[in-house]
């Protein structure tokens, strides 16, 4: 059902979040079944259960994201979406007083995290790689899929003279207007360095073999476990808190911030498009 119903999404969306879809109605789909409910069409009722269900074991946060890709699915295909109806909408408040709405926020790679774990890479292929990952996902505060997107010929050079890259498309950019972004001089001689071992204008982010030779592309998937396989190399107070893709931009806000910028420039250079959500991020971690 889900594979005919997506398959009109196709160039629409990004793949990840038709993949996003495809998981998300898959899992409803199998919830009606098993309790002898149809999953189309679906009715106030049934996704008012499929929530007071889910409440007894997912985050909240994982839960507003089902229900917010099946009213998505279910009206882009002219199918009835009853996710705004008042029986769902009591079922997310009763959901919200159960279990809150806090949300695991990402462990911050700050500045001095940053040369913490830059120190630890040599000047091998994976240690050049290492630091091209580091650098670039601190300086430009990237999401993982974006990061791994850039290429060698999106770096380019601003009137003033400065370094920078572009990024063509990102999460709150899905139709590629594109956005320039500052790199550092120091940036922009590391990349070049690795582009003369990776031998191409491909990708910049690269996946490395155990024989080490470098691979076509980086999956985002890898940027966490690159990042937590590096933090276990240096003696960290932050031991049970592991980095992730999102350590990036949580770090670096909190740096920005406690430089004195302003929240405004915050969320340009991170790519945020309310404060509310900017503050999601700083708010658990400022002091």
């Amino acid at each position: 059902m889900i594979d005919s119903i997506l398959a009109k999404f196709d160039g629409a969306f990004a793949e990840n979040t038709i993949r996003a879809y495809r998981s998300d109605f898959i899992q409803y789909e199998k919830w009606c079944t098993d309790n002898q409910l149809h999953p189309i069409p679906a009715n106030a009722d049934t996704m008012a259960d499929y929530v007071d269900d889910l409440s007894q074991s997912a985050k909240s946060a994982t839960i507003r994201r089902r229900i917010n890709s099946l009213g998505t699915v279910l009206r882009l295909s002219k199918n009835h979406d009853p996710t705004k109806e008042p029986e769902v909408v009591l079922a997310l408040k009763r959901m919200h007083r159960k279990i809150g709405r806090a949300q695991e926020q990402a462990t911050p790679l700050t500045k001095g995290l940053l040369n913490q774990l830059l120190n630890n890479c040599d000047n091998g292929v994976m240690g050049i790689r290492n630091q091209v990952l580091l650098r670039l996902g601190y300086e430009t505060m990237r999401r993982r899929s974006e990061l791994c997107a850039f290429r060698f010929t999106d770096i380019s050079q601003a009137p003033n003279g400065k370094p920078v890259i572009k990024l063509n498309f990102s999460k709150t950019d899905q139709f590629g207007t594109g956005k320039v972004i500052p790199i550092s001089k120091e940036l922009l001689n590391l990349l070049h360095e690795w582009q003369t071992m990776v031998c191409d204008n491909g990708f910049i982010l690269r996946s490395i073999r155990r024989n080490g030779r470098i691979g076509q592309n980086l999956c985002p998937s890898s940027v966490s476990v690159i990042l937590k396989t590096l933090q276990k190399t240096i003696n960290s107070n932050l031991s049970t808190s592991l980095l992730s893709g999102h350590s990036f931009r949580v770090g670096a806000a909190l740096d920005l911030l406690q430089q004195g910028e302003t929240l405004e420039r915050i969320m340009l250079r991170g790519g945020w498009q309310t404060d509310s959500t900017a503050m999601k991020y700083l708010r658990n971690w400022a002091y």
